[in-house]
């Protein structure tokens, strides 16, 4: 299947990391790709005939910001896992960016990116 929604740039701010300075907090941004078939979708115009894509930032978003893990990778996991609670997403690409992570040289940004799949 190739049909995707997408929702990039969900800004965060949140406690995740290793070292205790990461505990005041950052910012994260999440980019989330689903596969979806949205065959049904384009038919009925409905939309309780697609993901709410909506509702799943607002998840997403409560995930990353209540739950508090070490690794952003971590992090990436349990936003695949809320994607993959919707029966018609097939697969999931999730990205978690830090660019604030605490890196000794100057730097742009750091990211995990993984894929799941039923």
């Amino acid at each position: 299947m190739t049909d995707r929604i997408s929702i990039s740039g969900i800004e965060v701010f949140a406690r995740h990391g290793v070292y205790a300075e990461e505990a005041a907090g950052q910012t994260f941004v999440v980019d989330v790709e689903l596969e979806v078939d949205l065959d049904r979708a384009g038919r009925s115009d409905d939309l309780e005939d697609t993901v709410d894509y909506g509702r799943l930032a607002e998840l997403v978003h409560r995930t990353v910001a209540e739950e508090r893990w070490k690794l952003i990778e971590r992090v990436a996991r349990r936003v695949a896992d809320v994607a993959l609670e919707d029966e018609r997403v097939t697969a999931v690409e999730v990205t978690i960016h830090k660019p604030e992570a605490p890196l000794p040289i100057p730097h742009g940004d750091v990211s995990v990116t993984i894929r799941r799949s039923r």
